[in-house]
């Protein structure tokens, strides 16, 4: 019988409420259970396939093509469960599946209401997302105290009291901000934050409170007694440099035996030296590299945050500490491809829409040219193959048919047919919905023996997509001969997986690759991801290269 562990957010969003679950979930695994982490999205969007960066920062997907929250890329950074669509859904994915029942007559005409039919459905997708394992940790986005979450804690709450005895937990996590003016913490909005929880029925087990700093003995004794929490159930949660230090942070305050101990658990003890051996390789780099990120989102981070966790990830795994300049690519359109020079490496990430486009295309440029080291995700694969098509291939006009639809020259172009992972054929226009019809999911493609994303990957690549456009196949004979290396294409459709530049020849690169879709997705801190570690790898040949040449000069 599963057993289940609710975290709840208070006060405000973004104190890192994934981050803590998934780190809490990484200890009960390494004490032996199995354990799924599941994402509770109150928002009413059935899929993000239209949200905006700006508001909602990055869409996560998973290998059978979920578009899912970020929280869940946490929770594969953390625990070797991989997570699937059962792991995440929004109020909208509820509200449909209810609809849709209603009209089907399974209600038999009865009236449908939030208590029994909202709540009841949410606890069957809680289920069916837990099956088969020990411990599954539910994560309920929002605060205490919206309206958008109040089914989701209620239809908790009333989880908690179906379930057998000792099979559930509620871990609510809070602020403890300090008032710089006053020189205090202050612990009201965690007090009310637990009143509110309080008042719909639920009593937590445990908080995680968020501060900029531990918080004192005197200050967890007053929340304690405040919330009606234990004391020794109160613990600090405080800013670390990286978040592979909280798993043991959580485990030194013992939030794992609180939680095995209510559940009736006697697993062995944790062990969490693979996050010692991490967090030691972090702090401990034997050299340095300097790469630029080239995107549309650059202050908003959240917006890339797989993305710089798999860069981490392969300064783990090669020794090497990599300093991150973010630049906004409008920024090239205005002041041009100068202070590029300084790099080692440059990556231009996914993105949608016009805007700062141009600058991303001059950024290839810079790379090809200069002969940097080069890594284009998804967009960023688009925008090479539109600067070789206009500066090497002679297609001056070369665009995407998402910047200008009426291009004569559309190397890039919107994908018509494809075949989704269940083997299904979909089909679009440009007047089809917009959500929730890009390719999407892992899909496995031959990669070209000889190739430079065959030293990387072998054979054969797997990897997740999110995306509409496509490189048009059209064109990819004319950019072929051109000298553009095209070293993967998906079995059925034929449509370019990854291209690269020929490390030989009139248009020679070291290290300049292209890939459609996103290996952010999969890049995790104890394995790192072979693409982003080869891109790290050539950053540290091309600074050695650089040093060598200034030396010698």
């Amino acid at each position: 019988m599963t057993k289940f562990v609710f975290v709840t957010g208070g006060v405000v969003s973004s104190l890192g409420k994934g981050i803590a679950a998934a780190s809490l979930a990484a200890i009960l695994e390494s004490r032996g259970l199995k354990v799924t982490m599941i994402k509770l999205d109150p928002y009413i969007n059935v899929d993000p396939g239209t949200m905006s960066p700006f508001q909602h920062g990055e869409v996560f997907v998973t290998d059978d093509g979920a578009e899912t929250d970020l929280d869940l890329g946490h929770y594969e950074r953390f625990i070797s469960t991989r997570m699937h669509k059962v792991n995440n859904f929004t109020t909208g994915q509820i509200y449909e599946s209810v609809i849709r029942k209603e009209r089907r007559g399974e209600y038999l005409g009865k009236t449908v209401q939030v208590i029994p039919h909202i709540t009841n459905e949410i606890q069957n997708f809680i289920y069916r997302g837990a099956k088969g394992y020990d411990v599954a940790l539910v994560e309920i986005g929002g605060t205490v105290g919206d309206i958008e979450s109040l089914p989701f804690l209620e239809a908790a709450r009333q989880l908690s009291l179906r379930a057998e005895k000792n099979s559930t937990v509620f871990i609510h996590l809070t602020l403890v901000p300090y008032i710089a003016s006053a020189g205090e913490l202050k612990t009201k909005p965690t007090q009310h934050s637990v009143q509110k929880l309080r008042e719909i029925g639920i009593y937590p087990d445990a908080l995680l409170c968020r501060a900029d700093r531990p918080i004192p003995e005197d200050e967890r004794a007053k929340i304690s007694l405040f919330s009606n929490v234990r004391e020794d159930a109160v613990i600090s949660v405080w800013d670390a440099d990286t978040i592979y230090k909280i798993p043991q942070m959580l485990h030194d305050q013992g939030l794992d035996a609180i939680v095995c101990k209510k559940l009736e658990l006697d697993p062995p003890p944790a062990d969490l030296s693979v996050w010692t051996k991490l967090v030691y390789a972090l702090e401990h780099p034997e050299r340095e590299v300097s790469i630029c990120m080239v995107g549309k989102y650059v202050d908003l981070t959240e917006s890339y945050k797989s993305l710089i966790e798999a860069i981490r990830h392969a300064g783990i795994h090669t020794g090497c500490k990599v300093n991150i300049d973010f630049l906004d690519s409008e920024e090239i359109e205005s002041k041009g491809t100068d202070h590029l020079a300084k790099y080692d490496a440059i990556l231009v990430p996914g993105g949608f829409g016009k805007r700062g486009v141009e600058g991303k295309i001059a950024t290839a440029q810079y790379a090809r040219e200069h002969k940097v080291p080069y890594l284009g995700i998804c967009l960023g694969m688009q925008v090479a193959l539109i600067e070789f098509a206009r500066h090497v291939a002679g297609l001056s006009n070369a665009n995407s048919t998402e910047f200008d639809p009426d291009t004569d020259q559309p190397v890039v172009a919107l994908i018509t047919e494809w075949q989704n992972r269940s083997g299904q054929i979909e089909q679009r226009d440009e007047n089809s919905d917009l959500g929730g019809t890009m390719r999407l999911g892992a899909q496995t493609c031959a990669v070209e023996p000889g190739t430079l994303a065959a030293e990387i990957y072998g054979n054969v690549v797997t990897e997740r997509h999110r995306h509409r456009y496509e490189a048009n196949n059209l064109y990819l004979d004319r950019l072929k001969e051109a000298g553009l290396v095209v070293s993967a294409l998906t079995p059925t459709e034929k449509l370019c997986e990854i291209m690269e530049l020929p490390r030989t020849g009139p248009h020679a690169h070291p290290w300049f690759i292209g890939v459609q879709y996103h290996p952010e997705f999969k890049s995790t801190p104890r394995d790192g991801h072979p693409l982003f570690t080869a891109f790290i790898k050539a950053a540290i040949a091309n600074r050695q290269a650089r040093e060598t040449k200034g030396n010698n000069a």
